[in-house]
């Protein structure tokens, strides 16, 4: 897909030049020339209208809205040599009308594309997001969305209210993307929706507002959904319809008949991709979105639509196509990495050699090692139920703050005793994050593979749910670095420390280590004296955590084992939380077109219910003005505690802001 992306650009070029040259070279009599010739002349019209792409896609990467300028400067080019290659079959040319009509098409469609990139660049997309800097500021705003009061008090949330929700979301927390500030009213009027739905329909509504983010960054929607855009879009499929029946009722004597045949098809692929193009937007998330908005306004119009009770039913969870709607919003995969796994499945020592010579040890180790496991709604729920009692805890901004830089200590103050907290404090507490993620991702999974089954179905659950965000947190450090460069940034080294002295552990079992398997390396493993001397005390050496990990798993197997998997859940949830928390934004936009990641979701979530980690010293500067005194403000401050004071006699607002360092 890459390379299609890339070279399309190349290919137009060409086939530009290779028309521009049969016209210059013409053919065996002037009716074949003229014949041909205009039928060049048509032909190349078309490379703009398939250059300009399909609504679904304009960036691949997130790197490519910045290269509009470029997309710009091919749109002339082509543009250019497209007139040239008509004006070349000029002035007796049969087909001028549906040529230039054409035309028209193709050069709104690459206008379309270029246009989606410019608004999606960074600096264009903050820009127009910085009008409303002072919303922060602004408590008493009034609330652009109306929101479906009792709608929340649902068990399982209608389509409608999904995508109408998602859709307020994704308007008031967009400036998330680019490390903008969101006003307080928005967020308590976000937060008191998500507290009042279930965790299945909240992660609906977040899987849905992402696919709004998507489509802002990565397709024509914030083009097309806008009356100049409706506008470009009859026009450009009013013209291609036009064009095919007028090329349909032409005298085509003196055409060759495989030149018909080429004209042809390319009529029906413009044909085709238009309608498809008009049916998705028609049946899009953000024209339910706006109709489910302007219900109230215009219920008259939409009372008795039959397109509009056909739409509400095709996006109803009973509709046979639903499925389909609802599961693509996100790949809904989450992708394991396992470090015992990783050791027992080692190639050869040449072989890994050989592969690192030819630069393949990384992605032959993904094939081997990588796997992905299917999100389940039970997942959903551990994550979504402990954020609410996070936010349930956090009665001022001091204890928000707390919270939201917890790593493992909330959760192991409010599920365990306090002896028991003390004990296994010291491995969240007393380490860096990336160190902390390693000793209980091998602690997780000695525990994992040297226990019996849980005997309640919640135990089980936990145990399940652990065991995927463990090896899910360490697919993100190891093969996802960017996502956790903000939390992590030792975590490769110790990494292979910790595997270094996996494998001299491995090393001393009987027989072959290809024979070992990994309850038995488990099972070896974790016979330690659940009290032997931690090594958690030098922080300025880089080393393995095997042996801390073990004392970690040793002390918990000392706990019940139905409250054990309950303590170990909630501290990857937690661990969770906090890399999405402090993961670049910038990354988070990054993963939506590699299908979405659930750190990214969880980050949304922790956003909506007001868990968004104030803490970050992001320090975006808004500058607002006061009678011509400016006033630089920081983002994250604008969202703490802020004291206002006004001026008597000059009426000069003077904002105060205090914070400690």
């Amino acid at each position: 897909m890459w390379l299609a992306y890339l070279v399309a650009n190349l290919v137009a070029t060409y086939a530009f030049l290779l028309i521009a040259k049969v016209q210059i070279n013409g053919g065996t009599s002037d009716c074949e020339v003229n014949a041909h010739g205009d039928l060049l002349a048509f032909w190349a019209p078309f490379l703009l209208l398939h250059l300009g792409g399909p609504d679904t896609i304009t960036a691949f990467a997130r790197e490519d809205n910045e290269l509009w300028p470029r997309h710009l400067l091919n749109l002339l080019f082509q543009l250019g040599t497209a007139c040239y290659v008509f004006y070349q079959s000029l002035p007796n040319n049969k087909l001028v009308v549906p040529t230039i009509l054409v035309f028209i098409g193709g050069t709104i469609k690459y206008i379309e594309r270029t246009l989606a990139l410019y608004l999606a660049s960074f600096s264009k997309f903050r820009g127009s997001l910085l009008s409303s800097v002072n919303a922060p500021l602004d408590n008493d705003a009034p609330n652009n969305e109306s929101r479906d009061a009792g709608e929340q008090n649902k068990t399982d949330l209608d389509e409608r209210v999904v995508i109408k929700e998602a859709f307020f979301c994704f308007t008031t927390f967009k400036g998330l993307l680019v490390e903008l500030p969101i006003s307080l009213r928005q967020m308590n009027k976000s937060r008191e929706f998500f507290s009042g739905i279930t965790a299945k329909d909240a992660f609906r509504v977040i899987e849905a507002e992402l696919n709004f983010f998507y489509d802002v960054l990565y397709t024509k929607a914030a083009v097309v959904h806008c009356p100049i855009g409706y506008l470009f879009r009859a026009t450009s499929v009013g013209s291609i319809f036009i064009t095919f029946a007028l090329f349909y009722v032409l005298n085509k004597h003196g055409f060759h008949e495989y030149d018909i045949r080429i004209t042809y098809t390319l009529l029906l692929g413009a044909v085709g991709l238009e309608s498809v193009a008009l049916s998705m937007l028609f049946c899009s998330d953000r024209t339910v979105a706006k109709m489910k908005t302007s219900e109230k306004h215009c219920r008259s119009l939409f009372k008795g639509s039959i397109f509009i009770k056909c739409l509400h039913k095709f996006k109803s969870e009973s509709s046979p196509f639903a499925l389909h709607v609802l599961h693509a919003r996100w790949s809904r995969s989450i992708f394991q990495y396992n470090l015992i796994d990783s050791r027992l499945k080692r190639w050869p020592k040449w072989i890994e050699k050989l592969l690192s010579l030819i630069s393949l040890g990384q992605w032959v180790d993904d094939l081997k090692s990588g796997r992905g496991e299917k999100y389940r709604d039970e997942l959903g729920e551990l994550i979504f139920d402990q954020l609410k009692r996070k936010k349930s805890a956090a009665g001022d901004w001091e204890k928000l703050m707390e919270i939201c830089v917890a790593r493992g200590e909330w959760a192991l103050a409010h599920t365990i005793t306090r002896q028991d907290c003390q004990r296994l404090l010291p491995f969240v507490r007393d380490v860096e994050y990336d160190e902390s993620l390693l000793l209980w991702h091998v602690a997780t999974d000695l525990c994992y593979y040297t226990n019996a089954d849980p005997h309640t179905e919640e135990s089980r659950k936990d145990r399940e749910n652990s065991k995927v965000l463990s090896d899910y947190m360490l697919h993100l450090m190891i093969k996802q670095p960017d996502m956790m460069s903000a939390v992590a940034e030792f975590g490769d080294i110790r990494f292979r420390c910790t595997c270094d002295e996996m494998d001299n552990v491995l090393s001393n079992f009987d027989g072959s280590k290809t024979n070992i398997t990994k309850k038995n390396a488990c099972k070896s493993l974790i016979s330690v004296d659940p009290e032997a001397q931690l090594e958690l005390k030098d922080k300025d050496t880089i080393r393995s955590v095997l042996s801390s990990a073990r004392v970690l798993a040793a002390r918990l197997q000392n706990i019940e084992k139905e409250k054990r998997w309950k303590i170990m859940s909630e501290v990857w949830v937690e661990l969770l939380g906090y890399a999405a928390a402090h993961c670049r934004p910038s990354e988070h936009a990054r993963q939506l077109s590699r299908g979405g990641e659930l750190v990214t979701l969880v980050y949304l979530l922790m956003a909506q219910l007001g868990l968004y980690d104030i803490s970050k010293k992001s320090k975006i500067p808004l500058k607002t003005k006061a009678g011509g005194l400016s006033v630089l403000i920081c983002s994250d401050c604008t969202m703490s505690k802020v004291s206002f004071s006004t001026h008597s006699s000059c009426s000069i607002s003077i904002v105060l802001i205090i914070r400690m360092f």
